[in-house]
């Protein structure tokens, strides 16, 4: 069942950027309708929320063109979440404090699902004593307050009162409404990213991996209640919130990372593209180029998927990956054994919509006595899948 968000949108200029909010939450398959104040108008047309929301964008608590006369009440009791975004000064104080002199702030007062606040302004009204009370009387009502971020604003003063990342803001909403407590307690290790193999100071051998996939299951992982280590390659994306996050390069960095980390882990999941060689050695100084034929040599990095599999504890669950570009299921059944692992998620590099720095994955999940080939879904779809089998797995074990 789809789930409701009200985005409320106040007379701030970044109201913009809840255009970006709203066509990106549209496209996770959320149901999304918009409010405004006459303020907000200023700064955006209503018709263009309702062009990306696909609902009426509603201004007016009085609109004798509304067949809905109590809009404020009918919103309230469709959302699942509502959030102001931005939330100037002016509504933040109105809210906490119960003023209902328009559609927004009337709609959230009567609001009984979760409230979220994204505030921007300028720096010294944010700091102002009177809008630091606010937020904190806004948190007692446990209303989540999504931080603004330090950076040079409209009005082109400098400190903190910018629009909080649009990508974090949907983060937070994806985890409010996804958040439940099937892993409670439990302590998820992921990696995730490419490694980098240094041949000199300037140049490295590393792959194609985005990091995606792992940074996926990390989200999955946290809106399921789990306590999450990411341990990360070099990546261009960013980190889940709440994760903790250990940044390595080389495939030996990851190796001793994975290990000390491994010890307090319940589910570990490597889904990082590990480099299988280095070279022998890393000159110094920036190799120069000649006219001569360079030849490198390899040796191998240490398998910590293997060594994982040959450490785990009673009742740890390990979950492995397999890029492949011919006989998948063949190479993924034999890597399950070799390696030790209770889960092993098979790719197919030659397979439209799946593998490197895709949004998508089409996989094989194997178990030891099993191989089932999933459809095409999203990265985060299939973290959820992953996650939810792994504890499957624990409660075999432990009736073992």
């Amino acid at each position: 069942m789809k789930k409701n968000v009200l985005i409320g949108v106040t007379g701030g200029i970044a109201a913009y950027k809840a255009l970006d909010l709203v066509s990106s939450l549209k496209k996770k398959d959320l149901q999304i309708k918009v409010m405004m104040t006459k303020n907000a108008c200023e700064f955006v047309s209503p018709l263009s929320f309702r062009t990306l929301s696909g609902h009426p964008c509603e201004v007016d608590l009085f609109d004798k063109t509304n067949e809905d006369p109590i809009s404020h009440i009918s919103l309230a009791k469709w959302a699942d979440l509502v959030v102001l975004v931005p939330c100037t000064a002016n509504v933040l104080a109105k809210v906490v404090h119960g003023i209902c002199d328009d559609l927004v702030s009337t709609t959230f007062l009567a609001c009984h699902c979760p409230k979220m606040i994204a505030p921007a302004m300028n720096v010294h009204m944010y700091e102002n004593p009177v809008t630091q009370r606010n937020l904190a009387l806004a948190k007692d009502l446990s209303y989540q307050i999504i931080e603004p971020e330090v950076g040079h604003l409209a009005c082109n003063d400098t400190g903190k009162g910018k629009l909080a990342n649009v990508k974090d803001i949907e983060e937070a909403i994806l985890h409010s409404l996804c958040h439940n407590d099937q892993l409670n307690h439990k302590h998820v290790l992921i990696s995730a990213g490419p490694t980098q193999e240094a041949l000199d100071p300037v140049r490295f051998i590393s792959n194609h991996s985005s990091g995606k996939q792992g940074y996926a299951i990390a989200r999955a992982a946290l809106n399921m209640g789990a306590k999450v280590t990411l341990v990360s390659g070099p990546v261009n994306i960013p980190a889940p919130k709440g994760a903790a996050m250990i940044f390595v390069q080389s495939a030996e960095e990851m190796f001793e990372a994975m290990k000390e980390q491994s010890l307090k882990a319940d589910y570990i999941i490597m889904a990082a593209a590990v480099a299988d060689y280095r070279p022998s050695q890393k000159a110094a100084e920036k190799i120069k180029k000649s006219a001569a034929d360079k030849t490198l040599q390899m040796i191998p990095n240490p398998d910590i998927l293997a060594w994982i599999g040959q450490h785990k504890k009673e009742n740890q669950v390990v979950c492995g990956f397999a890029m492949e570009t011919s006989d998948l299921d063949k190479h993924a059944k034999e890597k399950l054994e070799k390696k030790n692992c209770d889960l092993l998620i098979g790719n197919n590099l030659t397979v439209e919509g799946a593998g490197f720095k895709t949004d998508t994955n089409i996989v094989s999940l194997l178990k030891k006595d099993s191989i089932e080939h999933l459809p095409k879904c999203t990265k985060e779809e299939l973290g959820i899948r992953i996650l939810e089998t792994m504890k499957e797995i624990e409660e075999e074990k432990k009736k073992c």
